[in-house]
């Protein structure tokens, strides 16, 4: 009888033991998870975003974070998208994984290659710092703030590249003798009331690739130079004006000009445009694209060449459609002006604003539009 009371009561006890070990255990495992959760939860939010280096399809990013948040963060979430207008920037939800996963590393962080960046272009970025758990998932912080930031220019290198293609769409060489520009009856009538019958520089729009640094930045004044095959003169149409100011090319083209390449475009059709910068040496024009274009040698290009001798020789290339730039006025005075005898109507080779074909294989480069 003894004995089995105190096997009963042995066993009594065993029980109120193991109850008591599983809620000590089942409250430390408690007291763990509140613990890790509370570290994740301290990871600090990004903060002092700054964006450096910025060329027209890469940037550099750097940002602030607790010092000791530097040891444990494995991950950088980076997000990007255009600016939209004035509406804010509305990024995914914080567990959703981003555009640009990557390895944390040293800050500054070069970004270039994981978005097809576009030229002058804003941006919205923000980050978000990540610590890889051993099932995969990741803890992470808040986003920080969003960052706005433009891209650049086209570089030196890019525009290269567009030269190189222009070249292999220019043609063969064909001789011109004058530069004409067409304009509206009221155009040339403002010419001579307004502007003491000179022709001004005015800003260059942004037709053409969105990169082309002179864009918005560079005044001149547009002339062709194409001519017909047939009669070796301009083209009796035009989609600009029915009146024609025409200058011999020697009055432009001597060996104090410089001449650069500034563009290489289409507008969803066959043929293209070059755009090409001609700027008396030492002139304003002329500084401005020294830094910026690829010089041409007068003599030997593609596009547009001059040959000085007792009868200097003009040319331009013949499959492609030049677009020349002036960078100084133009008398009215120093050429002729006359109506065309064909019509004004071809509105669809306006270029004025023109937007460039962003799928075309033959003028687009792989840095943006």
């Amino acid at each position: 009888m003894i004995t089995l009371t105190w096997r009963k009561s042995v066993k009594l006890h065993a029980v109120v033991v193991s109850v008591k070990a599983e809620r000590l255990l089942s409250s430390s495992l408690l007291l763990l998870n509140t613990e890790a959760m509370a570290e994740v939860e301290l990871l600090s939010t990004p903060h002092d975003i700054e964006i450096s280096d910025v060329t027209c399809d890469s940037f550099r990013i750097s940002w602030e974070m607790a010092h000791e948040d530097a040891s444990r963060v494995t991950h950088y979430f980076i997000d990007l998208s255009r600016k939209q207008g004035s509406e804010d920037n509305r990024f995914k939800h914080r567990d959703v994984p981003t555009k640009l996963v990557t390895k944390a590393g040293p800050l500054p962080m070069a970004v270039r290659g994981h978005w097809f960046l576009s030229p002058r272009t804003e941006y919205c970025v923000a980050v978000q710092t990540a610590i890889r758990q051993p099932d995969g998932d990741y803890q992470v912080s808040e986003w920080s703030q969003v960052v706005e930031f433009c891209t650049g220019d086209y570089a030196m290198e890019h525009l290269q590249q567009l030269l190189d293609k222009a070249q292999a769409a220019a043609g063969r060489l064909l001789r011109f003798s004058v530069f004409y520009r067409n304009q509206s009856p009221e155009y040339f009538h403002y010419v001579r009331s307004e502007c003491g019958g000179a022709m001004l520089p005015s800003l260059k729009d942004n037709s053409g690739s969105h990169g082309s640094p002179i864009n918005g930045k560079l005044r001149g004044v547009f002339l062709s130079c194409n001519t017909e095959f047939d009669t070796g003169l301009p083209p009796k149409d035009s989609p600009y004006g029915p009146l024609r100011f025409q200058i011999s090319a020697d009055r432009l083209l001597t060996t104090s000009t410089n001449l650069y390449f500034a563009d290489f475009y289409c507008m969803y059709t066959a043929y293209h445009y070059v755009v090409l910068v001609l700027a008396p040496a030492g002139s304003e024009g002329d500084s401005f694209c020294n830094s910026r274009l690829p010089r041409l040698d007068l003599s030997s290009n593609p596009f547009l060449t001059y040959t000085p001798g007792d009868v200097p020789v003009f040319c331009h290339g013949s499959d492609v459609i030049l677009e020349v730039l002036y960078t100084e006025p133009l008398l009215l005075e120093h050429g002729i002006l006359a109506q065309i005898s064909g019509r004004h109507q071809l509105m669809s080779l306006s270029t004025a604003n023109a937007k460039k074909d962003p799928s075309c294989k033959v003028c687009n480069i792989s840095v943006g539009r």
